[in-house]
């Protein structure tokens, strides 16, 4: 199933991001965690690719395996880092040949220890590169796109980062997933924009509830999200209590998906650093909410 066409059904997808573990131990338990998601049904589950090629060899295994074993549609995750030309096209290839039909083209953070990207000698240096050279491959394959409704923390403004979105658009990108975000407010002014600079496709809204007030403020550090201030006092008024934490954010990652639902999102994806039992709990009551399932 090609996650375009699952967007133009009525009720919006609800979906899940894993990353792969490096070790074999972690990477079954992530399988069986994948596993037991199966009669909750979601839309898709999506698998990040290391960089460096730490975890690309899992990714791909996994995603072939949630794929033919358990029944869920995957969704690859790919990056321009590290690679050359041959390399991503070899790992295309691959993943076509097994079935896989849905990509998220990505240029990738630089490696750890670095600041800046720099594209090794015959790679890419940006998503939309990517996104040209996947559909040239192959035209069938349905492929996604990462849009930054705060804006991507290396553009000098947010209007300059929508027009290298729709650079990448205009590549042959299908639907565009947002990184997170903690104020519906950023998400609906930022489909406005979109829908203004020309870009018509589906845009999922990515969310994270908050279980960490250290972790949290280091990822919203790295990809330019905000954590609104009556939210931030809440969090770090009870920093030291976990399940506190915990509760603050899980109520506010259910309140943001209960409000996109009114306002006809197109779908919403959970980024759940593999912890599958706080979004599992927010994915059961918001599908209820749905009108028809999916």
């Amino acid at each position: 199933m090609k996650i375009r066409d699952r967007l133009n059904q009525k009720a919006p997808s609800l979906s899940f991001e894993f990353f792969p573990p490096k070790d074999d131990i972690g990477f079954w338990d992530l399988y069986r965690t994948i596993e037991s998601l199966k009669p909750l049904e979601p839309t898709y589950v999506s698998v990040t690719y290391g960089a460096g090629g730490g975890t690309r060899r899992k990714t791909i295994d996994l995603v072939e395996r949630i794929k033919s074993h358990i029944g869920i549609e995957p969704m690859a995750h790919l990056t321009c880092v590290g690679s050359t030309r041959e390399e991503i096209g070899r790992v295309v290839d691959e993943l076509k040949a097994h079935g896989i039909e849905n990509l998220l083209p990505l240029r990738g953070d630089p490696p750890q220890g670095e600041s800046t990207f720099v594209p090794v000698e015959g790679g890419f240096h940006h998503a939309n590169e990517l996104v040209a050279f996947i559909r040239q491959r192959h035209s069938d394959l349905c492929l996604g796109g990462a849009c930054y409704p705060e804006g991507h923390p290396e553009a000098p403004n947010q209007d300059i980062d929508l027009v290298n979105l729709k650079r990448k658009v205009d590549a042959g990108v299908d639907f565009l997933i947002t990184q997170l975000f903690f104020d519906n407010a950023d998400f609906y002014h930022f489909r406005e924009r979109a829908l203004r600079a020309g870009i018509h496709l589906p845009i999922i809204a990515g969310i994270m509830p908050i279980l960490s007030v250290k972790q949290i403020k280091k990822f919203t550090q790295m990809c330019g999200a905000k954590i609104p201030a009556a939210l931030l006092r809440q969090i770090e008024a009870v920093e030291d209590d976990v399940e506190a934490v915990r509760h603050i954010g899980m109520y506010h990652a259910t309140q943001q998906c209960l409000d996109l639902l009114e306002n006809d999102v197109a779908g919403i994806h959970f980024y759940t650093l593999n912890r599958s039992t706080a979004t599992r709990a927010m994915y059961q009551l918001i599908k209820a909410r749905l009108p028809t399932s999916p």
